[in-house]
């Protein structure tokens, strides 16, 4: 075993909790259960939405297709359900970091150099660099969910998303 990607797998995995913590945070932020779903003008998906399409994506590429989970992901109802409440939005959200925490700390890391298990959107990429795609797709979008929720709260205070500490072995 790689002590460079033993270490990479660790550091994916604190990233992913990270960030995926601060989406806990965001979803805390809002006022009441009606927040993450409002629409805003401008913004193509509300904070549910986005709150939904991260633990299908991450639950996926992740738990079900690195870690056996058998999470079945249906993306289209990532982007059609609504008005699911924030208790049940943190539930989703603890049971994605549960994923992402036992499957890298069990994978093996010589599936960093070989190619990901499946192929995304018809391209096929090592596991590495798709893991290291799926953890700045979610930063990427826990911005927009930030963005949203201090639009829809009017509150313009940070929640600390992407803190350094969380980082540290």
């Amino acid at each position: 075993m790689s002590d460079a990607s033993r270490a990479l797998l660790d550091d994916l995995s604190r990233v992913l909790v990270r960030d995926l913590d601060a989406v806990s945070r965001e979803v805390a932020a809002y006022a009441d259960d009606a927040g993450p779903w409002r629409t805003m003008p401008g913004m193509g998906n509300c904070g549910g939405t986005l709150v939904l399409h991260l633990v299908g994506n991450v639950r996926h590429f992740v738990g079900a297709v690195l870690g056996s989970t058998g999470y079945v992901r249906d993306r289209e109802l990532e982007f059609s359900r609504r008005d699911v409440p924030r208790d049940e939005l943190q539930v989703q959200l603890r049971l994605t970091i549960v994923d992402v925490r036992a499957t890298l700390a069990a994978c093996d890391p010589s599936l960093l150099d070989g190619q990901f298990p499946v192929a995304v959107r018809d391209r096929h990429l090592t596991t590495r660099a798709f893991l290291l795609h799926l953890a700045t797709h979610l930063t990427y979008h826990l911005g927009q969910l930030d963005a949203h929720r201090r639009i829809v709260t009017g509150d313009a205070t940070g929640i600390d998303a992407v803190a350094i500490a969380p980082l540290i072995a």
